[in-house]
């Protein structure tokens, strides 16, 4: 997702007057460019910073949803109405279990690393930097340990 593509669906959010859709996007657009000059690249904000800030963002408000008191309607609907709008920001992530799993033996075998509960550390390591931004880390997670048992 491009920087742009949110600063322009804002505008346009204020313009139709959404209020909702346009105080999301304008908090998750604060949020890009404070992660941006924290990595010092506030001129040069690339798609995957933005796609990172946004999965960040969903998974703060997944957790709000968590944590809500079921008895408190509006705060939920609240929540659910953002989570459904930076639903169509956020890249789609891989949730397919076997395929997670076909991708880590296949980054194992080029690695030449053995599945083994020892070497756990250093094959997440490698599969890491691959799934980052591409997958959910807890299902990965939960794939590689099924694997080294």
């Amino acid at each position: 997702m491009k920087l742009e593509t949110l600063q322009k669906d804002m505008i346009q959010a204020m313009k139709a007057k959404d209020i909702n859709r346009k105080s999301v996007l304008s908090s998750a657009i604060g949020a890009v460019k404070n992660a941006a000059i924290a990595k010092q690249c506030r001129d040069n904000i690339g798609e995957a910073l933005v796609d990172e800030v946004l999965l960040k963002e969903k998974k703060t408000i997944q957790e709000q949803i968590a944590t809500c008191p079921v008895d408190r309607v509006e705060t939920l609907k609240e929540f659910e109405d953002k989570l459904n709008i930076l639903n169509e920001y956020c890249p789609k992530l891989l949730d397919n279990p076997a395929e997670i799993e076909n991708i880590i033996l296949k980054l194992c075998g080029e690695c030449h690393a053995d599945l083994t509960k020892v070497n756990r550390g250093p094959i997440m390591k490698i599969i890491m930097p691959y799934f980052k931004g591409k997958a959910d880390m807890t299902i990965v997670n939960k794939v590689l340990m099924s694997l080294l048992n």
